[in-house]
């Protein structure tokens, strides 16, 4: 008799009793096929995990936002070396470095700590004061230096999303101050909530206006806004010069001096945390602004139609959208931001009487905290914060520790410069290129046949 043919079908699993009847090569390739099941089902998700995580962390070291942080560092790592360098004990400790080269690492540790030290105190808490109110006024110091620049960073920020390049923040802001200035002063007999909102918006649509002119330009004549815009600075700086030495303008009466009389308290922006803090209620409207910007850019459809024109005019323009309509109105909605700036000063920073020199180059250090927030509102209300910092931080650095107060602007101008050029930080950090592809991975069959013809 034959032996029976056996069934090589797809059946039906062996139960437990069914097992211990096959023969040993059997039932070990069907206990290794169950173990491999098992564990494919285990591994499976643990890989899934691990590929997420990879893929996080290949977004954030890609992202921005971590160029921004490099660029940071690598500013403050060089302020570091210049603090080294003008430092008295550095350069004694150093004539004997050989000899003793832990004086020299000393001197510098006491140079660079203090330098840092000072400026976190002048800046964030200062540790050494004898009352909480001493203790935190630093932070209150920082937070109105970054309320104009806040500001006037979203309106730059806001028209660099729209594919414009707003350089003008000088002239925008000295127009807002002026005009915001005027109903202060010139005004009288209005009660307090009603003539400060007079005030406000008189300044931020002189803002608007000086900075919708370039708008206007760029809309129907094709000229570019950088030159229109740095030719508004001169006119409106020389403008405000005229009028301020001009009695009965914006001079004060009775005054020969290039100024405006004080700002009535009717108009002021009223202090946030009491009279013993300069901080006020501009910093409140200058978060709020940043949160309308956010609103405005992401989920609104003028907002879209700026990034669409900012990202591809031709395929915008394809798509039935107003070019020259969202130009003019980006430039106004950025013109009004920056003009928020100059209206925060006068009404807020300078209440006793401005002159031409209001702007102090905040229309200008908005382009770097654009620049340094990604054009993001968020990362700009980060970025104006750091800098306000800076600028509180480095009058204490220059008195506790005799640090050129020089070096925080030089700090300053590196992170413009290291933002400029991501290459350079991601290529000092080695963090990924997002624009560089990565070879698209081959199918495991194919790498299998491969391997098995190799």
């Amino acid at each position: 008799m034959s032996a029976p043919e056996s069934n090589t079908g797809p059946g039906p699993e062996p139960t437990s009793g069914q097992e211990g009847r096959l023969d040993p090569g059997t039932a070990e390739e069907l206990e290794q096929e169950r173990a491999r099941e098992a564990g494919g089902a285990a591994v499976a998700p643990a890989a899934d995990t691990e590929s997420r995580l990879a893929k996080g962390l290949q977004q954030a070291m890609s992202s921005n936002w971590t160029v921004s942080a490099g660029a940071v560092l690598l500013a403050v790592l060089a302020g570091s070396i210049m603090i080294a360098f003008t430092d008295e004990e550095v350069k004694e400790a150093s004539a004997y470095f050989f000899a003793r080269p832990q004086d020299t690492l000393v001197a510098l540790g006491q140079a660079i700590g203090g330098a840092y030290s000072a400026l976190f105190r002048g800046s964030v808490v200062n540790v050494q004061a004898p009352d909480f109110v001493t203790a935190i006024r630093p932070l209150t110091e920082t937070l109105s230096y970054a309320t104009p620049l806040i500001a006037a960073g979203l309106g730059v920020a806001l028209a660099f999303r729209a594919g414009l390049f707003n350089i003008g923040g000088q002239g925008q802001m000295l127009m807002a101050a002026a005009a915001a200035g005027w109903v202060g002063f010139g005004i009288s007999g209005v009660p307090f909530p009603l003539h400060l909102l007079m005030a406000v918006v008189a300044g931020v649509a002189a803002g608007a206006l000086w900075a919708g002119l370039a708008g206007l330009l760029k809309a129907r004549t094709g000229a570019h806004e950088v030159i229109v815009t740095i030719m508004l600075n001169y006119v409106a700086f020389y403008l405000i010069a005229y009028l301020l030495a001009t009695p009965g303008l914006l001079q004060a009466p009775g005054s020969s001096n290039p100024k405006t009389p004080p700002t009535p308290e009717s108009a002021q922006l009223p202090p946030l945390l009491g009279e013993r803090f300069n901080l006020t209620w501009g910093f409140v409207l200058a978060v709020l602004a940043v949160v309308g910007v956010w609103w405005l850019l992401n989920r609104s459809s003028v907002g879209f139609s700026y990034r669409a024109v900012g990202e591809n005019p031709r395929a915008a323009r394809v798509a039935g959208i107003d070019t020259g309509r969202a130009t003019v109105s980006s430039m106004l909605v950025s013109g009004g931001l920056v003009g928020l700036a100059g209206v925060s000063q006068v009404l807020g920073g300078v209440t006793t009487g401005f002159s031409s020199d209001i702007d102090a180059g905040i229309g200008f250090d908005a382009i770097t905290v654009a620049l340094l927030g990604g054009s993001n509102p968020w990362g700009v209300l980060a970025a104006g914060i750091l800098f306000g910092a800076f600028k509180a931080g480095g009058t204490t650095m220059q008195a506790a520790e005799g640090v050129p107060s020089d070096i925080v602007l030089v700090v300053q101008s590196l992170i413009v410069l290291f933002i400029a050029a991501p290459p350079l930080v991601r290529a000092i950090f080695r963090l990924p290129d997002p624009t560089r592809r990565r070879a698209p991975k081959k199918p495991k069959a194919t790498r299998n046949r491969k391997e098995a013809a190799a």
